[in-house]
Order: structure tokens, then sequence, then C-alpha cells
């Protein structure tokens, strides 16, 4: 008579281990397709017509995020202030525009208008102390990361552009109101040598924290911060606070930006 043998069943630690390579295969299989795709995916991507220095389909998520942000901005909205004593000297980034062989003597700040009768003003430092002066202590936030809390000292842009904006008929200067007839769509700024210049719409350059700065920190701005005018403002990433203006234009088209046509985000708000 045959001995029957009796059925072995795994015990708990076998069901386990069981389990653990079936589950093992299992997320390595989706993992092998996940990487498919991507490597599939970035292969498409990279073929892409290229859109401002990156490929358009993430030029148009840039797009995108610009019209959650614009559609979000509220003038009204300020930047948190810091007590002066918070303040110190940021890092001295982004030296594009800032040849050494800028003379200080024949610096000049030339405004363009828009429209077939703009206005081109030829403009000098005491031009813009003559503004009120305005004072703000708040931080410049690069889009590397990193921020620091600067008081700056300077004219507000709504100031200056209501002095010396947009021309509206021959000889005639417009007063910036909220969205007036005849008023801009963009400003355009770049440095005396035209190497640095950036695009900024009319209601960021409008907000009352965006500064025409030539203090920093109570001193004078020195050469590698800008001098003798740079703009600041809280609304946008430090690659927008363009140092050593040489140029301001009020226009209707987008003006051209040094970053953005390298890849980054025309609008860069925060």
């Amino acid at each position: 008579m045959s001995e029957l043998k009796a059925e072995r069943r795994p015990g708990p630690e076998q069901e386990i281990e069981h389990e653990i390579r079936r589950m093992t295969r299992r997320s390595f299989a989706w993992g092998a397709a996940a990487a498919v795709a991507g490597l599939a995916g970035w292969g498409w991507l990279r073929t892409r017509p290229v859109d401002g220095g990156i490929p358009w389909p993430l030029r148009r998520v840039l797009e995108f995020n610009e019209g959650l942000s614009r559609a979000f901005f509220n003038e009204a909205r300020l930047a948190t202030t810091f007590p002066v004593e918070r303040a110190r000297e940021p890092r001295v980034n982004g030296r594009i525009g800032l040849g050494e062989s800028f003379d200080p003597a024949k610096w000049y700040l030339r405004v363009e208008g828009s429209g077939e009768q703009a206005a081109t003003l030829r403009l000098g430092l005491d031009d813009i102390k003559a503004l009120p002066r305005t004072e703000t202590v708040t931080e410049l936030k690069c889009i590397e990361g990193w921020s620091e809390v600067v008081h700056w000292a300077g004219a507000r842009f709504a100031d200056f552009a209501a002095k010396y904006g947009p021309a509206v008929g021959a000889g005639t200067l417009a007063v910036t109101e909220r969205k007036p007839k005849g008023r801009c769509d963009y400003v355009g700024l770049e440095t005396p040598n035209g190497e640095y210049y950036v695009g900024f719409d009319i209601e960021s350059a409008l907000h009352p924290q965006t500064l025409l700065c030539y203090e920093m920190n109570g001193q004078s701005l020195t050469p590698a911060h800008g001098a003798p005018l740079r703009l600041f403002t809280p609304v946008k990433y430090g690659i927008k606070s363009i140092k050593r203006i040489g140029t301001i234009r009020f226009t209707n088209q987008r003006p051209a930006d040094y970053w953005a046509e390298r890849g980054y985000d025309w609008y860069a708000g925060q």
C-alpha cells in the first residue's frame, strides 16, 4: 500500500516572500513602462518647433501660468515690507549690460512713447530725482531661489509714467490712469548698450511698489548694482529688475525680454 504524502502548505514567511516578489515584478514592470513612456515623451518634445528658446509645448505651459498670474494680479495688493534694520546688500547677480567702458558722466535716459506722433525725450538723473521720492524695504527675490531684504529709494514708476508717459497727440504727454484712452499695454527697458533688456506688462510697471531707484540701503547705487538708475519691483523676480537703465519704451507690442528668449517665463511674476 502506497504511503500518501502529506501536502505541504507554505508557511507565513514563504507567503510574505512570494508576495514581495510578485509586487517587485509588478513594480518593475510599471517602472519600465513609465521610463519608456517618459523617454518617448522627451524624444517627442525635443522634436517640437522652438518658440522663444524652448519647445512650443513648454512655452504654452508658461503662457498658461502667465494667464493665471495676470488674472489674479491686483495692483492694490502690496508686497510685505520690513523694518529698515533688516536690510542687507544683495548679491551682485547679473552683470549683463554693465560694460566696463561705461562713463557715468555721459549717462542719460532715453524715453520713447507710442503711437504715430510718439515723443522721444532725453532725461537726466535730476529729472528722476525731481519726482516724489519713495522708499520701501522689501524683498528682492531671485529666480535662483534666494532672497534678500533691501532698502530701496527712488521714484515710483507710476509717477514717472504720469509725467513722461506715452504721447497721445503732438506735444502732449498723457497722465497715466487705470486703462485710460490711449494708454499703452507694455513697457520695455534696456541698458545703454542694449545688451540686457526686459519687458513689462503695464499693470506691473504701474504697481505702487515698482520703483526707478537711485539709492540702495541709504547710499547711492554702486556700478555693480546698476548706477545711476535701476528698476526694482517686488511683483516680479529679480531678472526683471534691470540695472543701469538707458532706455524706457512705452509700446503696444510685447517687448523683447532677454531671459524669455532663453527659455524663461516672460511674465516672471511672483
